[in-house]
């Protein structure tokens, strides 16, 4: 039986590309789609995004709290963290 998929779908803006190049590090075999205005990654299982990999790429201490602003949707039960956001199926 194969597992659910995870989803998260970004704005596509320069502000967002942080959270989105974390997202692409972080899930290295992760399916991205780029679409006009938006950027939708989907995942087998579970999708995590860590604030240590979003603060060397930002170079700057980040509160994951700022990811919610930069949010189009989400799919999959949240577990959040200060050190990351994981979505997964239960």
């Amino acid at each position: 039986m194969s597992k659910s998929k995870t989803f998260i779908i970004f704005q596509d803006n320069a502000d967002a590309r942080p959270f989105i190049d974390a997202v692409e590090q972080d899930n290295p075999d992760i399916s991205i789609d780029y679409q006009p205005g938006m950027v939708r990654f989907e995942n087998e299982g579970e999708l995590i995004i860590r604030r240590e990999t979003v603060e060397e790429i930002i170079g700057r201490e980040v509160d994951l709290q700022e990811i919610h602003v930069h949010l189009v949707s989400i799919g999959g039960n949240i577990e959040e963290d200060d050190d990351y956001i994981r979505l997964v199926w239960n």
